[in-house]
């Protein structure tokens, strides 16, 4: 098979480009709009360390789906063999569809944060507390679709290095979750720990129950 034809994964890396391609447009508009870098580039201790990680995660996110879906057989990146045949092969496209689904509700989540939104928690800034739309049964929805987007590519490119950097991803936006919440706890109080009750990290709850 001509490793150009590989559909499921031109369609996944297109999707992953496309979802950061997104992130770089509204960095750029929150630089234009404040004049300066902060919830762009981090400010606390632990944001930067992860923002060393973080860079090259992403390049490496956009890089090695494009690879797999354009390397033959014997390059370090390239798919293996099992995942051309049925039944990973039908779970490729799945996932590659699921992962379209993942950039269009984040955008509906972007857009809903609106001017709120920022790359890093930004120490000084008023922001409005946004819990509507896709934020009034989850407080993340955003690194949720990320974590999912980022699980639809290790299906369809089932490689060690996407294993390693669905690792590191996760670990990530779990840490980035937590942080986030001390960081609007202080900031919103009480309002902020009642949302919390009221709704789940990643998911729903199911019932009214507090963490």
């Amino acid at each position: 098979m001509n490793p150009t034809s590989d559909w499921p994964g031109i369609v996944l890396a297109s999707t992953v480009c496309a979802y950061w391609s997104y992130v770089a447009v509204m960095s750029v508009r929150v630089r234009r709009r404040t004049r300066k870098m902060a919830g762009i580039v981090p400010s606390q201790p632990l944001e930067k360390a992860m923002w060393l990680i973080w860079v090259p995660l992403v390049l490496t996110w956009m890089t090695l789906p494009w690879l797999a879906a354009t390397r033959g057989e014997g390059h370090w990146a390239a798919l293996p063999a099992f995942a051309r045949d049925l039944p990973w092969a039908a779970l490729r496209w799945a996932a590659a569809a699921i992962g379209l689904l993942c950039l269009r509700y984040s955008i509906r989540s972007w857009r809903r944060m609106g001017r709120n939104w920022r790359m890093a928690v930004a120490p000084g800034e008023e922001t409005e507390l946004v819990t509507s739309g896709p934020f009034a049964r989850v407080r993340h929805p955003i690194y949720a679709l990320s974590i999912l987007l980022m699980l639809c590519t290790l299906v369809v490119v089932p490689t060690l290095p996407v294993l390693v950097m669905a690792a590191l991803h996760i670990s990530m936006m779990v840490t980035k979750a937590h942080n986030e919440e001390r960081f609007l706890s202080g900031l919103h109080g009480p309002a902020y720990a009642d949302y919390c009750r009221r709704t789940g990290r990643f998911m729903p709850r199911l019932g009214r129950s507090t963490e």
